[in-house]
């Protein structure tokens, strides 16, 4: 939190008992997190946070470095805690679950990749999309997630 208020103070931007429910919401977050699964979150503790807020408090803590937005294919963004811990995503296509890994293989043909084409690698994002174990044993017709 101290980065935060730190980055609130230089922006010249004022402290809100709201900012610091949302930010405390997501801190608790394990994994990947939607804004309006955040904003529920928020609501619970202080039915005033209004949605707006929600995003805006999200794209402050992007902005001081405390958050990554990662826009998967499912029509709203994510975020996560910002680490310095490198790893990649599957996400399931029918209900929205995302994994996180790390492969070292899959890092050093990326980069064996990069130098046979004469590239030199500054960062990457994979995405793997497909059906989960879980949502394999639903019927077919039911495994299509619409967009939000």
């Amino acid at each position: 939190m101290k980065k935060m208020t730190d980055y609130i103070d230089q922006q010249g931007l004022r402290h809100s008992t709201q900012r610091e429910i949302i930010a405390q919401e997501f801190f608790k977050t394990k994994g990947h997190v939607s804004v309006e699964d955040l904003y529920d979150r928020t609501r619970k503790v202080n039915s005033k946070i209004g949605i707006a807020t929600v995003y805006r408090t999200m794209n402050l803590l992007q902005d001081c470095g405390l958050a990554v937005r990662r826009d998967f294919d499912t029509g709203q963004p994510a975020f996560e805690l910002e680490t310095e811990q490198h790893h990649d995503h599957l996400i399931c296509t029918s209900c929205g679950k995302i994994v996180e890994f790390f492969w070292e293989e899959i890092e050093k043909n990326q980069n064996h990749i990069a130098k046979k084409h004469g590239f030199e690698l500054q960062h990457h994002k994979m995405e793997l999309y497909g059906v989960c174990k879980a949502c394999q044993k639903k019927p077919k017709s039911l495994q299509t997630r619409q967009k939000s």
